[in-house]
């Protein structure tokens, strides 16, 4: 295969559209697909983009968790000029770049502050000729927006877009079921299956002595920006469970802030880690004893994969209903336990804890080829590209 893929890729407060869009590029690479990352926001060491050219911007994030106010890399709120500095150097690098295929993460279904450089963007691709394919990657639920926003994605769509990738299954959870308007564009939507690393997506769950961390606990905090509640909450619960002897590791995520992290650690014990990442956290939790996490996409679909039980909490500060309408799907189930995050506490969490030890195991055939599947499609857009550029 052959054929060039300039891929956007702009994070803002977790890191599981950050690890999403990693699955997906090194897919696309090792299917022979030339990937180039335009990478937006802060780097992420533990996100290294292997075998893939990441090409940096100006980096962007966001106040706190104001979706709405965007601050530069020394925390300053970005202004008119920055915008202009931005959007220029990411014209240039797709006129450097000059790809088969323009794939763009979440616009225009989110990112709606990055507008600014984005339809720039989509304009100079839809101007030059010859024409790149130009797709939106989406996992399978929106948050809520204002309904009007719905015409004016559709717009964007049918005005430049060739394709929109759903990483889901629609078997599971249907892309309309937070999109209603997905009618409009059937034509365009390419269900990929769940996109999930290759070892979780064929690990066997085994607890196995011989296995890494088998019979362990872990606590996970996504890439840990909001989740010293659930660590500390989880740390209190620990003694007030049938586990309290096992081991419980907590996996923080690179962004929990620094006194919170030596906080946990100084709450520990013999039996308590306390990490910030594992590349191997997958493979873990198919041994594992129990897991307690946030309930992003990533977090969830590795739940699926290995069948381990789970208590989730899943986000909902700054008007984010995803990760609480994953998990109540989830939990109809019977595939996984919620504990709501207005009621996180101590007490509540170890019920839970015992009420997901104690519930009949559950399996549900998913798809998880959603990397394999979003590569090939990806190859048939960038051959169509490149038959244009011949």
């Amino acid at each position: 295969m052959t054929g060039r893929v300039l891929f956007y890729v702009q994070h803002l407060l977790g890191v599981g559209h950050l690890r999403r869009a990693e699955i997906l590029a090194e897919a696309m690479a090792a299917s022979g697909l030339d990937v180039i990352v335009a990478y937006g926001g802060r780097p992420v060491p533990d996100v290294p983009f292997k075998g893939v050219r990441v090409a940096p911007l100006p980096a962007a994030a966001i106040q706190g968790e104001d979706f709405g106010t965007l601050v530069d890399a020394a925390g300053a709120t970005v202004d008119e000029a920055w915008r202009q500095r931005r959007r220029d150097a990411l014209i240039a690098l797709f006129h450097d770049v000059q790809p088969d295929v323009l794939l763009l993460e979440l616009f225009p279904f989110g990112r709606r502050p990055f507008r600014f450089e984005l339809l720039p963007l989509l304009e100079e691709a839809a101007a030059r000729r010859p024409r790149p394919c130009i797709a939106s990657s989406v996992r399978d639920i929106l948050v809520a927006r204002k309904p009007e926003r719905a015409k004016e994605t559709i717009d964007t769509l049918r005005h430049y877009f060739d394709a929109v990738l759903v990483h889901g299954d629609p078997t599971l959870i249907p892309f309309e079921r937070t999109f209603a308007a997905a009618g409009e564009i059937a034509d365009l939507i390419h269900t990929t299956g769940y996109v999930t690393s290759a070892t979780v997506a064929t690990e066997p769950r085994s607890e196995s002595p011989e296995r890494p961390g088998a019979g362990e606990i872990i606590v996970s905090a996504g890439g840990g920006a909001v989740g010293a509640p659930l660590l500390f909450a989880a740390m209190d619960a620990r003694p007030l469970t049938a586990l309290a002897d096992r081991t419980w590791r907590f996996l923080t995520g690179p962004n929990l802030p620094d006194a919170d992290y030596r906080r946990l650690e100084a709450t520990g014990g013999a039996r308590i880690i306390v990490e910030r990442f594992r590349p191997d956290f997958t493979a873990r939790l198919a041994g594992a004893a129990l897991s307690i996490s946030q309930a992003g996409y990533n977090t969830t679909m590795d739940l699926l994969a290995t069948g381990v039980p789970a208590v989730v909490i899943p986000y909902e500060a700054a008007g984010e209903t995803e990760q609480r309408l994953r998990a109540e799907i989830l939990a109809e189930k019977g595939l996984l336990t919620i504990v709501p995050e207005a009621a996180l506490s101590a007490p509540y969490l170890a019920k839970a804890i015992a009420a997901a030890l104690s519930a009949p195991r559950q399996r549900m055939p998913v798809d998880l080829s959603g990397a394999a599947q979003s590569a090939r499609l990806i190859a048939m857009l960038a051959a169509r590209g490149a038959a244009r550029n011949g």
